[in-house]
């Protein structure tokens, strides 16, 4: 049997544009700022200024420079909405990232505040492979074929509001690229621990699961399988999917999926003394290459610590690699796909739009809230509160 691939989501001009179904239900109406605008880093400014402690901006690691200038709080996804949360005095949040963050801003914040992303289109490659009809399907699957009631479902931060609200409905946590393997050692201990019979449905990066068993906890790369919400019974049969660990969603990261095995043993070759630094959303033949992997945060201090001269090839966005290269002149930081590789939904995110976001709210007009459904707030709040309840120091990273 043979399907039909998925039609990939739109990437709508700056502002233009609607698809209401999407995940993200796009729609992008009002006029920009020019991009070429000589005065836009001013009127950015006056607009800040003007709006004064009314306003909290985050930015997230991997946006471009000229929108992190205006951040006042720059971080991973979790981190920048935690922060969000701790500024209940700030009525706008303006959450320069993608839209499953700024969706865990809104759960986080209070009612009061309102969570703006300055570009509805701006969502994620990865987050979007999981749609919430696909693992309700999934879901469903797993209970017809008897299994259901031995998994756990733990969704990476990376997804929706509607995947996390599944999540919180069938007793599941979230988790982050740092917190990864006390997630996913509690959601085994809820069915008998490591060396039992439970099982996890980790959503929506096959690779960060795959990383975190293999890796962390010690385990099989036999014991992993991958559902493909594309194939009846995700591809697979009863069979293994009774023999599975680990059963990973078939979705990826755009950008960390893109590095190579060829490009490690490229670095080595070219670059004396390196040290490979990646992000555990590579794949498992990467990871298992470099000498360091890390979540984000783990990749900026574990360079901020080294001594200078030292030599690193690092696998995450490029935008971000680059404003390490600047900020450790004394080091030799080297971007190890030699392909360019931004983050082209991050990017959208860009002067022009948080120009326009800003001038809005001086205006006295809200462009492009970020609202969750509160059933769906409620569900998926169940989840994430399970995650800050992990043990360790590490669920709170």
């Amino acid at each position: 049997m043979t399907t039909t691939p998925a039609a990939p989501l739109p990437l709508l001009v700056l502002g233009q544009g609607r698809d209401l179904r999407t995940e993200r239900g796009v729609e992008c109406p009002g006029d920009l700022p020019a991009p070429s605008d000589p005065d836009l880093v001013a009127r950015a400014r006056a607009a800040k200024a003007a709006l004064g402690d009314k306003v909290f901006v985050l930015g997230h690691h991997y946006q471009r420079n000229e929108v992190i200038e205006f951040a006042d709080v720059t971080g991973d996804s979790f981190k920048l909405a935690k922060e969000a949360a701790a500024r209940p005095d700030a009525p706008w949040i303006v959450f320069c990232g993608v839209h499953f963050m700024a969706e865990s801003a809104d759960i986080l914040t209070s009612d009061e505040q309102t969570v703006i992303l300055p570009d509805l289109a701006a969502g994620c490659s990865m987050a979007d492979m999981a749609a919430i009809a696909q693992v309700e399907d999934c879901w469903e699957q797993l209970v017809e074929a008897g299994v259901a009631d031995q998994v756990v479902p733990v969704t990476y931060m990376n997804s929706s509001a509607a995947i996390k609200a599944f999540t919180g409905r069938h007793g599941g946590t979230v988790c982050t690229s740092s917190n990864a393997k006390t997630a996913l050692t509690w959601a085994l201990d809820e069915k008998g621990g490591v060396d039992g019979k439970g099982k996890v449905l980790f959503l929506p990066d096959q690779h960060l699961g795959r990383n975190t068993w293999a890796r962390d906890l010690g385990g099989s790369l036999e014991d992993c399988v991958v559902w493909d919400p594309h194939r009846p019974m995700g591809g697979l049969t009863v069979e293994e999917l009774q023999a599975a660990r680990m059963i990973l969603w078939r979705g990826h990261c755009s950008v960390h999926g893109r590095f190579s095995v060829e490009a490690v043993e490229a670095a080595r070759a070219e670059i004396p003394d390196v040290k490979v630094i990646v992000h555990p959303e590579c794949r498992h033949e990467v990871v298992e290459l470099a000498d360091e992997v890390g979540s984000t945060e783990k990749i900026i201090k574990t360079i901020a610590a080294a001594p200078d001269g030292t030599a690193w090839a690092v696998g995450t966005e490029l935008n971000l690699v680059q404003r390490l290269a600047q900020e450790f002149p004394k080091q030799r930081i080297a971007f190890l796909e030699k392909n360019v590789c931004y983050c082209s939904t991050m990017n959208r995110i860009d002067l022009p739009h948080l120009v326009w976001a800003l001038e809005s709210l001086v205006e006295g007009r809200v462009v492009n809230p970020i609202r969750v459904d509160e059933q769906v707030a409620a569900d998926a709040r169940r989840a994430l509160d399970q995650m800050l309840a992990l043990p360790g120091e590490t669920s709170k990273d």
